[in-house]
């Protein structure tokens, strides 16, 4: 098998150069040997392990999940009762996301039903914008 520098290891696993540096510098992804010219170079496993990464992080993961789930595969004997517990977690997080997002949502919807169309003077978007007082909901951040 051969090895992959950066820029094929990016193309091949999704994962932006920047990012996969990144990665190494958190330690989610050894740092890997580097050729006689000094560039990086990635085997097999590493494009696997990057695409373990870039599929938890599409599931919205953070990288301290991430962390526990790779560890987690690195012991395939161990029980995953950890491993659906990470996830589970990631359910309640998504569902609190989803309940904000649909708050956001409602509250575009009466700002924008409020509006008379008038002019930018008399905008209610503007308004409410201007002076959260507008708003039905609490502001929560994200």
């Amino acid at each position: 098998m051969r090895d992959f520098t950066i820029g094929e290891a990016a193309d091949a696993s999704g994962v932006k150069v920047n990012t996969i540096r990144f990665y190494e510098e958190r330690g989610l992804l050894t740092k890997p040997p580097r050729s006689e010219g000094n560039r990086r170079l990635y085997d097999a496993k590493a494009l696997a392990r990057l695409r373990f990464i870039r599929h938890a992080r599409d599931l919205g993961f953070d990288l301290a999940a991430i962390t526990e789930l790779l560890d987690l595969a690195g012991h395939p004997e161990a029980p995953c009762v950890a491993a659906d517990s990470i996830a589970q977690r990631q359910i309640v997080e998504i569902d609190r996301r989803i309940r904000h997002l649909t708050a956001l949502r409602g509250e575009l919807q009466r700002m924008v039903a409020a509006c008379a169309g008038e002019d930018v003077a008399h905008c209610r978007v503007i308004e409410s914008l201007a002076d959260h007082s507008h708003c039905e909901a609490p502001h929560q951040p994200a």
